[in-house]
C-alpha cells in the first residue's frame, strides 16, 4: 500500500505542475454544455429533458482528451518499462495511475457539476444525485479507457482506434448515468441505475487493472 500512495502522489504532483491541461479539459466541459443551447431552442423544459445526457456526453468527450496521456509519459521516459520490472506488482501500479488521474481531472467534473445542473435548470434536491452519479461513474470511464489506453500505446497516432474501442464499452455508464439524472429530475425512483453504477464501479476496480496490465505487456514487448 505504501507503494500504491508513492505513485498517487508522484502522478498527483506532476499533474498539479501541468493545471494548464486540467483546465483545459474544464473549458471543454463547460463549453460543449454551454454551446448546446445555442444550436438549439433555448427552452427551459428542453434543456430539462437532455441535460442528464448532455452532461454525460461532455464527460466522455472531455475524458477523452485526458485519457490519452495516461500512460503516454512514462513510455516516452522510459519509467513505464522499469515498472514492469519493479517488484510492485504491475496491476497494483496501474490502479494507483488511474485514481491518479481520477484525482487530477475526473473529481473536477463532479465539483462542477452543481454548476452545470443550475444553469440547465436542473432542481435542487436533483443535484446530490448527479453529483454522486458522476462519482460512481467517472471512475469506471477511467478504468475501462485506460485498457484501450494500454492496448493502443505503441501507435504513433491512436486517437481514432482509442475513441473506437472505449465508446462501446462507455455506453452502459452513460445509460445508467443519464437514467438516475432522469429519474432523480422527474422525482422516480434512482436508486437502482445508481446500484448498477456502483457494480459497474465493482468489477471495473476487480478486472480493469488485471486487463490493462495484459495489455501493456503486450504493448511493450
Amino acid at each position: 500500500m505504501s507503494s500504491m500512495w508513492a505513485i498517487v502522489r508522484r502522478d498527483l504532483l506532476l499533474g498539479l505542475r501541468q493545471r494548464g491541461e486540467i483546465l483545459q479539459h474544464l473549458f471543454f466541459f463547460l463549453l460543449v454544455i454551454v454551446l448546446f443551447p445555442l444550436g438549439t431552442r433555448p427552452e427551459p423544459a428542453m434543456l430539462l429533458a437532455v441535460g442528464p445526457a448532455l452532461i454525460w456526453m461532455a464527460v466522455l468527450l472531455s475524458a477523452m482528451l485526458s485519457l490519452q496521456r495516461l500512460f503516454r509519459p512514462e513510455l516516452e521516459d522510459g519509467s513505464l518499462e522499469q515498472c514492469l520490472l519493479s517488484p510492485v506488482p504491475l496491476p497494483l501500479v496501474v490502479l494507483s495511475k488511474v485514481t491518479a488521474h481520477w484525482l487530477a481531472s475526473g473529481l473536477i467534473y463532479i465539483l462542477a457539476s452543481p454548476l452545470i445542473a443550475l444553469l440547465l435548470g436542473v432542481p435542487g434536491p436533483a443535484i446530490p444525485v448527479i453529483m454522486v452519479a458522476l462519482a460512481l461513474g467517472t471512475p469506471t470511464l477511467g478504468l475501462v479507457g485506460a485498457i484501450g489506453v494500454a492496448l493502443t500505446l505503441g501507435l504513433p497516432r491512436a486517437g481514432l482506434l482509442l475513441s473506437l474501442l472505449i465508446f462501446p464499452l462507455f455506453v452502459p455508464v452513460l445509460i445508467f448515468g443519464a437514467g438516475a439524472m432522469n429519474a432523480a429530475i422527474t422525482g422516480l425512483e434512482f436508486r437502482g441505475p445508481l446500484l448498477m453504477l456502483a457494480a459497474m464501479l465493482v468489477l471495473s476496480v476487480t478486472l480493469a487493472p488485471l486487463a490493462t496490465a495484459a495489455a501493456l505487456r503486450i504493448s511493450l514487448e
